[in-house]
């Protein structure tokens, strides 16, 4: 016997309200793992600046140790025999007295 309330009908499926509802359902989960992984390289660019910023302090405090004075650039941590650094970071400075600082206007420095 054919239901009246739905004519044509003729089997199971979805209805429209059903699927609008798994469609929300995916918006909803699809904003929340978006929000979590943009967390979290949040949190990988500040413990790798940190990491930088620790690796260029001892590498200061050793080029100290070894010549009595702080380099007067970042260039002088990796000439010579005794180099302290493999590169120098293009995206720091250093003054005289061994304050490190991040070059204004460069997307790559730690702030």
């Amino acid at each position: 016997m054919r239901d009246r309330a739905r004519p044509g009908w003729n089997g199971p499926g979805f209805t429209l309200v059903e699927i609008l509802i798994v469609i929300v359902i995916l918006g909803i989960l699809t904003a929340i793992v978006a929000f979590a992984v943009g967390n979290m390289t949040s949190n990988a660019k500040s413990t790798g600046c940190a990491a930088e910023q620790t690796t260029l302090s001892t590498a200061l405090e050793e080029y100290k140790a070894h010549t009595g004075s702080y380099p007067a650039t970042m260039s002088a941590l990796t000439v010579g025999s005794g180099a302290f650094l493999k590169s120098a970071p293009l995206d720091y400075q250093i003054d005289g007295s061994g304050n490190i600082s991040a070059i204004p206007g460069n997307s790559g420095g730690c702030t």
